[in-house]
C-alpha cells in the first residue's frame, strides 16, 4: 500500500493516538491533504483498546520491539546532498516493568484455539521485566496482528442540523433483550442483538459452570473477543473539553456511551458508596440529617466560591486538605469532598485547586446522569479511532503497519504512570445490579506515594465477558507498577483458589487475572524539548495521569491553530444537501462508509448519536 501512496501531502501525521487523531481530523475538515501514518498494525498506540488475546499479542510485540538489532537503514542511500535526515528509534521504550499474574483455575480445555493463550506450563507468570512477562504470556504465531471488523455507520439517519443536538447517551443493560433510546425525533437501537446475545452465557457456557462464579483461564481466552482492555484508564466529564469536540464536530455519532453510575470511597477497610448529587445526599443513610445540611452547604459555596473570595482568600497557601479541616464539616464528610469528589491530593494540591476540581464535579452532575462522567462503550481506544473515521470521511489516507524510519528521535522523559489490568469475578461493592460501573479513590497510607484511580467496568460496557469484571488501577509512579498498586490490590481483591470456590461468602472480589506495567508520561513533551527541529515539525504527546482528556484536546487544538492559523477547530460537518461534488452532483454524506478506516474491535457493533440534553431536537 505505501508504494501506492500519494507524493504529495500538506500535513503528514505519525502516530494514531488521541491528540494526533483529533489534529489529523481537524486538517482534514478544514481541506488539507492528510496522510496518517502507523507502524503499529492498530489504531491508537498507547491509547488503544484491545481484546484478550490482543493484549497479549501486544505484550508479544514489546519483547520482540525490545530485541531490536541495529541495522544500517536503507533510507540513507536516499537522502540527497542538499538534504538532511534525523532517524526516528525503532525501540518503545514507553512500556516498562510489565508483570503478568493468573489466579483462575488453569486446566485449558481441547477446544480453546484463541491466539495468546498462556500455555499449561505456563500458567502462572511472574517476571520484573517485560521481555520475560511477554515471552511467557503468549504463545509465538505466525500472525498475531489483531483482527478489525469494519464499523458501519447508519446510513437511514439525517444528521442535525444543530451540532449541539448531536450528543445522547445510551444507558442500557445487557439483559438479553434490544431496548431503544427514542426521542422526538430518532429512535436509535442501543447495542444490537448480537451483541447483546454475545455477552449472555449460552447453554454450553453455563454447563462449564457447575458451581456458581466458577470463571477459569479457559473461558477467559474462549471468550477473549468480548474483552476490551485499555491501555490508558480514563473517563470523560460529561462538561469536559472533549465531550464538546464530540458534540461540536458530529465525531460522537461514530461512538455509544454509558454512564458511571457509582462513586465509592474505601475508607476504614471497607467500599462505601459517596452521596454526591442532592438526590443521593438526602436519600444516603451514610449520612446524619446535620452531615447532609453541612454537606449541601458546602457543595452550594463550592458552586460559586469565586464570588466569594473573602471566604477562601485567606487560605490560599495551605492545601485543600487543611483548608477542608477549617470548615465546618465532620471527618466523614472531609473524607468524601477530599478524595471522591474533588479527587485531590491530600498533600500535593492547593485550596484553589480543591475548589476548582470540586466546583467541575459539581457542574458535571446531571448533564447525562447522576455522576459527572461517562465511559465509551468498548473502551477508550474508540474515540482515536472516531476522529480517524472523520479523517478519512473528508479524504484522510491512511497506512498501518507502515514504520516511518526517518524523521527526528525522541527525548527521554522521567515520568512514569503506574497501571494494573484486573479481571475479577465481582464488584468491589455488591448492589442489586450486577451492570454498576464504578469510579473508587483509595489513598496512599506511605509518604511519597500517590494515591491510587480504580476504575470498575462491568459488562454492559463491552469491556469483558459475562459474569466478570475489568478493573483498572492507575496512579502515578513511585516505584515499579507492581510495588505501587499490588497494595490496593490486596486490600480489595483476594487471589482466586479452588479452596474458596465452595464458600460463596467470600468477603472479597476474586481475583482471576492480573497485570502490571508502567506507561511513560510524555504531556509535558512538546517543541522546546528537542534540539534544532524544523519549523514545520510539530510534536504530540502521549497518555498523562489525570482523569480526563483536556489535555489531549488542549494540545491537539494549540497545535491545529499553528499548522492552519486561522481555520476553525473541527467544525460541524455540512449538510448533506450542501455538499456539491465533481462540481455540480448532489451526494449524501451517508455516502462516507466507503472512506472510513477499520475499526481495531473484533466485536461488530451499531453507531448510535450522543445528544446534548440541553438543546432541543429539531
Amino acid at each position: 500500500m505505501a508504494d501506492n501512496l500519494p507524493s504529495e501531502f500538506d500535513v503528514v501525521v505519525i502516530g494514531t493516538g488521541l491528540p494526533e487523531s483529533i489534529i489529523a481530523a481537524a486538517c482534514s475538515r478544514s481541506g488539507q491533504r492528510v496522510l496518517h501514518v502507523d507502524s503499529r498494525s492498530y489504531y491508537g498506540g498507547n491509547w488503544a483498546s484491545f481484546s484478550f488475546s490482543g493484549l497479549l499479542s501486544w505484550l508479544k510485540e514489546h519483547q520482540e520491539n525490545s530485541d531490536i538489532v541495529k541495522e544500517c537503514p536503507l533510507w540513507q542511500e536516499k537522502i540527497l546532498e542538499n538534504e538532511e535526515a534525523i532517524a526516528l528509534s525503532r525501540k518503545d521504550k514507553t512500556i516498562q516493568h510489565v508483570e503478568v499474574f493468573c489466579y483462575a483455575s488453569q486446566d485449558l480445555h481441547e477446544d480453546v484455539e484463541e491466539a495468546g493463550a498462556l500455555q499449561k506450563n505456563h500458567a502462572s507468570v511472574t517476571s520484573a521485566n517485560s521481555t520475560e512477562a511477554a515471552d511467557s504470556a503468549c504463545l509465538p504465531a505466525e500472525d498475531q496482528s489483531l483482527s478489525t471488523a469494519s464499523c458501519e455507520i447508519p446510513t437511514e439517519q439525517t444528521p442535525s442540523n444543530d451540532p449541539e443536538s448531536a450528543l445522547e447517551v445510551n444507558d442500557f443493560e445487557a439483559t438479553g433483550e434490544k431496548e431503544n433510546h427514542c426521542d422526538d425525533k430518532t429512535c436509535v437501537p442501543s447495542t444490537s442483538e448480537k451483541e447483546t446475545s454475545e455477552n449472555v452465557p449460552m447453554a454450553e457456557d453455563t454447563a462449564e459452570q457447575p458451581k456458581k462464579n466458577r470463571i477459569t483461564y479457559s473461558q477467559i481466552i474462549k471468550e477473549g473477543r468480548r474483552f476490551n482492555i485499555d491501555l490508558v484508564s480514563k473517563l470523560l466529564y460529561s462538561r469536559g473539553l472533549l465531550i464538546d469536540l464530540l458534540i461540536k464536530s458530529n465525531v460522537s455519532r461514530y461512538a455509544e456511551f454509558k454512564n458511571i453510575t457509582r462513586i465509592l470511597a474505601f475508607r476504614e477497610g471497607r467500599v462505601e458508596q459517596v452521596p454526591c448529587s442532592r438526590a443521593d445526599v438526602f436519600n444516603s443513610k451514610q449520612l446524619t440529617m446535620v452531615e447532609k445540611r453541612m454537606l449541601m452547604k458546602f457543595l452550594t459555596f463550592c458552586m460559586e466560591y469565586e464570588e466569594h473570595p473573602d471566604e477562601y482568600k485567606a487560605y490560599e497557601e495551605i492545601t485543600f486538605s487543611e483548608y477542608l479541616r477549617t470548615q465546618k464539616l465532620t471527618p466523614n464528610l472531609q473524607y468524601f469532598v477530599l478524595h471522591s469528589i474533588a479527587m485531590t491530593s491530600e498533600t500535593a494540591s492547593s485550596t484553589i485547586d480543591g475548589l476548582r476540581a470540586t466546583k467541575n464535579f459539581l457542574h458535571c452532575l446531571g448533564r447525562y446522569g447522576n455522576t459527572p462522567f461517562l465511559f465509551p462503550l468498548y473502551g477508550q481506544g474508540e474515540l482515536p479511532q472516531c476522529f480517524c473515521r472523520m479523517c478519512a470521511v473528508f479524504g484522510g489516507i491512511y497506512c498501518l503497519r507502515h514504520l516511518v524510519q526517518c524523521l527526528v528521535v525522541d527525548k527521554e522523559s522521567g515520568k512514569q504512570i503506574s497501571r494494573a489490568v484486573l479481571i475479577t469475578d465481582r464488584s468491589v461493592l455488591k448492589t442489586d445490579s450486577d451492570q454498576q460501573i464504578s469510579i473508587l479513590t483509595v489513598p496512599t497510607e506511605e509518604p511519597g506515594a500517590f494515591a491510587v484511580r480504580v476504575i470498575e467496568l462491568c459488562s454492559s460496557t463491552m469491556t469483558c465477558m459475562k459474569g466478570t469484571y475489568l478493573v483498572h488501577l492507575t496512579c502515578t509512579s513511585s516505584k515499579t507498577a507492581r510495588e505501587d498498586l499490588e497494595p490496593v490490590v490486596q486490600k480489595l481483591f483476594t487471589p482466586y483458589t479452588e479452596k474458596e470456590i465452595e464458600n460463596e461468602e467470600v468477603e472479597k472480589p476474586r481475583l482471576l487475572w492480573a497485570l502490571y506495567f508502567n506507561m511513560r508520561d510524555s504531556s509535558d513533551v512538546s517543541r522546546n524539548s528537542y534540539n534544532d527541529l524544523p519549523s514545520n515539525v510539530f510534536v504530540c504527546s502521549g497518555p498523562d495521569c489525570a482523569l480526563g482528556n483536556d489535555n489531549a484536546v488542549k494540545q491537539a487544538e494549540a497545535l491545529f491553530q499553528q499548522i492552519c492559523p486561522n481555520e476553525d477547530f473541527c467544525p460541524p460537518p455540512p449538510n448533506p444537501e450542501d455538499i456539491i461534488l465533481d462540481g455540480d452532483s448532489l451526494q449524501p454524506e451517508a455516502s462516507e462508509s466507503s472512506a472510513i478506516p477499520e475499526s481495531n474491535s473484533e466485536t461488530p457493533r451499531e453507531s448510535a448519536n450522543l445528544r446534548n440534553p440541553e438543546e432541543p431536537s429539531e
